[in-house]
Parts: structure tokens; C-alpha cells; sequence
């Protein structure tokens, strides 16, 4: 008889893509509010008050050592995940992430224990970057390796939807403590939005339960035994195709920084314009993005999804020049409409990488390809978006276009290895009953 907390296989697939987006929404959702706070809070309370722009720099420091701690993550997890099973580490993931954010909503300030504050808050970072490191191969995996090869592209984009589900949830959060007068906010409000992931963790881990293990990798275990070191096999036999699909992954990785969290500092520091606005405005494209991404997993299963990704990386190279001509307007409709049209582009690459990873490599080592080649790009891409655009913001003060350079350059980098990966895919060796993507 069917284990009646995990249902009829006949519903897994619908219900493995359920669970990885609300596991992906909450773990997004902690990493968000920490791109938000870094933005607009912690720079101000876990660092030295002098030049503005060097406590700002400081606070993006913290937030890219997430990035970095990443890789580690996913080493870590892809490991547990290709040897004891995908559900196993998406359980820890999901635990650390929550006490890690929890953790942060507790820590004293710079006022209170000087130089203690940011040590602390670093090291919390680091174990939310480990965390989400492992997540997020582990919530593509359980969604795609469930799906049926005619719905793969379209369930695995499920766990990418967590990513703006969780941005909607954290400014949601961050424009309810704003109501709170500023004194408030900075005392004891910012704390929060990140106590309150103690309930989300709690709801997580109950639906995390109701998903049976990946069919795909209970089947290879029955065949023959796990990889000892399954990423000595990933560099032995697919570390071409991981870099490939590293860069590949930029403009989505690095784009939704950019604009989830670069753009809010340099809206609302180097603009001058209203933060409730900008927070507003941001609040509206999450939907955007949200509602995209459902429809670019949709799409992409029809046409294709090298060559979905391959116009999006294309059009995501012209977006940034619309996108900074209307924000700067200073306007919240033409700074929904000019963000709205880079998020388009980019969440749409986003959402239909997923299910291309899942097909590209073996199933013995999938978890730790994938997150090798994300969790990377990650680190390298995504963490120091914020840090660059902040520096170029500086440098060319007033000034839109270097910023614009540099968002194109990330959708050039992407469009190359997209076309690296479509000569390559001869060599893809996706095991049964995964097919090479088309």
C-alpha cells in the first residue's frame, strides 16, 4: 500500500514541483531579505558610520560572501544528494538556511559589540550561503527527475519560481516594518522579517516530508552502487559541459541581482529617489517576473529550450538601455515598465536553465554537476554583481551607460555558452529515461 503521506506516483510529479517551489520560495525568501537589509539597513548598523559609499560597499561585501560560501554548499549537498538521496539533503538545506536566518534577527549591532556585529553577521551569511548552495540543485532535481520527459522543462522551472515568490514575500516584509517609524525600524523592526522564518522553516520541512525520493536516482542506486566521490566523476567526465552551463546561467543568475538588489541602492542613494517607491515598484515587477517564468517553462517545452534561451540571452543584451532610461525618469510607472523589461529577458533564462541542467548530465552525479555549475556562477556572477555596479556607479557619477555595458556583457556571456552547449550536446550523457534536450 502507498505510504499515504506521499501519495499515488500518479501525483508525485505535480507534487514534487509543489514541494520544491515552497522550498525554494522560503529559502529565497531568507536570502532576500538579507539582500534587502544589506541594501537599505545593515550598513548603517553592523558598520562604522563615516563615507556612506564605503559602509554601503562593506554591507554588499557581507552579501557576496554569501555568494561564495555557495560552491561549498553545493559540494556538500551534491555529495549527500548523488549518494543518500535528493530529500535527505534538501532537508538539512532547509533547516540550516532557517536557523541561520533566524540567527541574524537575534545579533547585536555595531553600537552594542563593536567589531563582534559584522563577524557574526559574517558568519551567519556563510551558513545561509551553504545552505542555499545545496538547495537549489536538490529542488531542480526533485522537480524535473519526477516530471515525465513531455512536462520536464516546464516542472523543473517550478523551482524557479521560488525566486520571485520569495522576493514578493520579502518586500512584503520589509514594506511592513517600513511603516514603523524610522527610530522603530532601526531599533528592533528590521529583526523582523527575519524571525519570522522560524514559521516558514516549520511549514517547509512538513511538505518537504509528503515527496517521495527521486525515481530517477532510486532506480540508478537499484542498477549499481553510488559514486564514491561522485564530483571526481562530474571533472573527469562532464567539466566542459559545467562550464558551459556556468556561463550559461549568467544573465539569469547575475540579472536578478542587478536588479532585485543593485538597483534598489542606486535608485533610492544615487538617484535620490523615495525607497517606499522603489520597494513598490520592485513589488509589482516580482509579479512580473513570477507570472514570466510560469509562462517561459510553458513556452520553452514547445519550442525548445536552447533555443528559447539563446532569444532571451539575445534580447536581454538590448534591455538594459530602455530599463535605465526610464527609471531615471524618476517616474513609478515608466520604473515599473523599464525594470519589467529587463526582468522579462532575464527570468525567462532563468526559469528554463533548470530543466536544460537536469537533462545534461548523468544521473550518478547529477546533484553535484549542477550545483557545481550554478553554485559557481553564483559566486562569481551573482555575488559580485552588486559590488561591481556599485563601483561603476561611482566611478562615472551620473552616468547610466557603464552600468548598461556591464548588464549586456552579462547576457553576452551567456549567449555564447548557450551555443557552446547546442554543439556540445552530442556528448551530453543523460542517462534513461532523460533525453537530450532539444
Amino acid at each position: 500500500m502507498q505510504n499515504h503521506a506521499q501519495g499515488s506516483p500518479a501525483r508525485q510529479p505535480g507534487r514534487a514541483a509543489f514541494a520544491a517551489f515552497v522550498g525554494t520560495t522560503i529559502e529565497w525568501y531568507d536570502f532576500y531579505i538579507y539582500a534587502m537589509a544589506s541594501a537599505l539597513i545593515f550598513n548603517k548598523l553592523f558598520f562604522p558610520q563615516g563615507d556612506p559609499f564605503y559602509a554601503t560597499l562593506a554591507s554588499f561585501g557581507t552579501f557576496a560572501v554569501g555568494f561564495f560560501a555557495r560552491p561549498f554548499g553545493g559540494l556538500i549537498f551534491g555529495h549527500l544528494g548523488d549518494r543518500v538521496g535528493r530529500k535527505k539533503a534538501l532537508v538539512a538545506t532547509l533547516a540550516i538556511m532557517g536557523i541561520g536566518t533566524v540567527g541574524i534577527g537575534f545579533l547585536p549591532t555595531y553600537a552594542s559589540v563593536g567589531a563582534l556585529a559584522p563577524t557574526l553577521l559574517v558568519v551567519l551569511r556563510i551558513a545561509q550561503g551553504i545552505a542555499i548552495g545545496g538547495e537549489w540543485g536538490g529542488a531542480v532535481l526533485m522537480a524535473g527527475e519526477h516530471a515525465p520527459q513531455r512536462k520536464r522543462t516546464f516542472l523543473a522551472s517550478f523551482a524557479q519560481l521560488g525566486s520571485p515568490a520569495g522576493l514578493i514575500l520579502a518586500l512584503l516584509a520589509f514594506k511592513t516594518v517600513g511603516h514603523l517609524p524610522r527610530e522603530t525600524l532601526m531599533g528592533w523592526g528590521w529583526r523582523l522579517p527575519f524571525l519570522a522564518s522560524a514559521v516558514l522553516l516549520v511549514i517547509g520541512v512538513f511538505i518537504r516530508a509528503s515527496v517521495s525520493e527521486s525515481p530517477a536516482f532510486t532506480a540508478a542506486i537499484e542498477r549499481e552502487k553510488p559514486a564514491r566521490l561522485p564530483i571526481v566523476d562530474v571533472l573527469r567526465n562532464a567539466w566542459g559541459t559545467v562550464l558551459l552551463c556556468l556561463g550559461a546561467n549568467v544573465i539569469g543568475v547575475a540579472g536578478a541581482w542587478f536588479v532585485n538588489t543593485f538597483m534598489l541602492s542606486f535608485t533610492t542613494q544615487t538617484l535620490g529617489l523615495n525607497r517606499e517607491m522603489i520597494l513598490d515598484c520592485l513589488f509589482v515587477v516580482a509579479f512580473i517576473h513570477f507570472f514570466n517564468q510560469l509562462l517561459s517553462g510553458w513556452i520553452a517545452q514547445r519550442v525548445g529550450p536552447v533555443k528559447f534561451l539563446a532569444w532571451a540571452a539575445g534580447l536581454a543584451m538590448l534591455s538594459p538601455y530602455p530599463m535605465f532610461a526610464l527609471v531615471s525618469t524618476g517616474r513609478p510607472v515608466a520604473i515599473i515598465i523599464g525594470i519589467g523589461i529587463a526582468v522579462v529577458c532575464m527570468s525567462g533564462s532563468y526559469a528554463v536553465m533548470a530543466g536544460l541542467m537536469t537533462d545534461a548530465f548523468d544521473v550518478r552525479y547529477r546533484y553535484s554537476a549542477i550545483s557545481l555549475s550554478y553554485q559557481c556562477c553564483a559566486a562569481l556572477a551573482g555575488g559580485l554583481t552588486p559590488l561591481i555596479g556599485t563601483v561603476l556607479a561611482h566611478a562615472w557619477p551620473g552616468q547610466w551607460w557603464p552600468l548598461a555595458l556591464f548588464y549586456s556583457s552579462l547576457a553576452a556571456v551567456s549567449l555564447v555558452c548557450l551555443i557552446g552547449l547546442q554543439w556540445k550536446k552530442s556528448s551530453y550523457r543523460a542517462s534513461a529515461p532523460v533525453a537530450v534536450p532539444e
